[in-house]
């Protein structure tokens, strides 16, 4: 079974409503949100966006799309994928609502970017029904709405305790394959940590750093009331489970994390003091030993962006992930990869801002 996770960028600006209310695609020549390149100055139609997403969603060829930046809701994803994936889907959107403010006083926000999740049901792949959803926004859900609910946090160890939100809810589900175990995905879009506008010095610190904060606070939550309990208490402890998205970090201390003392994606994947807790990850196990005893990260760069002070600058980072806990048997989850460009030659970065990752879930029947 293949697994894509893909940030697909700005997906909700695709669609709109028909006559009778159902979602659609925007007519094709109304200009969206999405990338461009450098040399033009107007934003891509529908029309080209589609295109090109439809060339992607074909050249990877999933069984399975998690889906950052989809569309509000779970229809319009499936107008999506009706309309530009090649075969059957069934699509599902994690709506995700949060509290302005703390306290009474706070209104509801609803967020624009939510994740998603498609299964290709065409191809035998899947049990029926193929999918059980949780809905992180209902206390029903249990863990996940405890660790995606607002908290309260003292990140710096201070005694000041600052407030944090999710802004997009984690996607949970359990995925049922025809053959073999079913397992569970948490899809995650964090906070993001990037700056992309000029600011003098001591405002670009204070930004870095308060974004930072938010981030950690989100991946130490995760941990500590989602990660820690899934993979101990007795009725999840046995279930594999993917945890993937845009994290929006990657590996190691940028100058601000070395501040603060902390990464973001290292906080998800767990400590050496409990290894059995502790989660892979794909993309790292295929990387050559070489790279991996050095710690060379430079070729798994999932998304680029422009300098915001230097022209014609820029950057590759590392913040889209696949990662497993290690409760199955080794190698359940391998071939991690980035693609690059399409079978016809159209680079990823043409399609989103993101590349897509990749990687193929084995998992055997469970022996009696």
């Amino acid at each position: 079974m293949k697994l894509a996770v893909w940030n697909m960028e700005w997906l909700n600006d695709m669609v709109t409503t028909d006559a009778d209310g159902q979602p659609v695609l925007k007519p094709g020549d109304v200009r969206v949100r999405g990338p461009k390149p450098p040399w033009q100055s107007e934003n891509p139609t529908v029309a080209q966006r589609s295109a090109l997403i439809a060339e992607g969603l074909a050249d990877l060829d999933a069984d399975l799309v998690v889906v950052v930046e989809g569309p509000n809701m779970g229809g319009e994803l499936q107008a999506i994928f009706d309309a530009l994936a090649p075969g059957d889907w069934l699509c599902h959107v994690q709506r995700s609502r949060y509290l302005s403010r703390p306290g009474a006083g706070g209104r509801r926000l609803g967020s624009s970017q939510c994740v998603g999740l498609a299964l290709r049901i065409d191809r035998g792949a899947f049990a029926v029904p193929p999918a059980i959803v949780w809905d992180s926004e209902e206390p029903a859900s249990g863990a996940v709405f405890d660790a995606s609910e607002p908290f309260f946090l003292d990140v710096e160890e201070n005694g000041i305790f600052e407030w944090f939100r999710y802004e997009r809810r984690p996607l949970y589900a359990e995925i049922r394959p025809a053959a073999g175990r079913p397992f569970r995905i948490l899809g995650l879009h964090l906070k993001s940590k990037g700056i992309f506008a000029a600011y003098e010095w001591s405002k670009w610190w204070q930004l870095a750093d308060a974004n930072r904060r938010r981030l950690l606070a989100q991946c130490r939550h995760l941990r500590t009331h989602f990660l820690d309990r899934y993979l101990t208490e007795a009725g999840t402890a046995g279930i594999p489970l993917v945890v993937c998205g845009d994290i929006n970090d990657g590996p190691g201390f940028d100058t601000s994390e070395m501040r603060l003392l902390a990464s973001g994606v290292e906080t998800v994947m767990g400590t050496v003091w409990r290894p059995r807790l502790s989660l892979g990850n794909a993309l790292f196990d295929g990387l050559s030993p070489a790279d991996q005893e050095a710690l060379n990260f430079e070729d798994l760069g999932t998304t680029r962006f422009p300098d915001p002070i230097f022209n014609d600058v820029h950057h590759r980072v590392w913040i889209d992930h696949i990662l497993y806990s290690r409760n199955a048997p080794q190698g359940w989850v391998r071939e991690a990869r980035i693609p690059r460009e399409t079978a016809g030659g159209t680079e990823y970065w043409k399609i989103s801002d993101h590349f897509p990752v990749t990687a193929l879930i084995d998992l055997p029947p469970a022996t009696a």
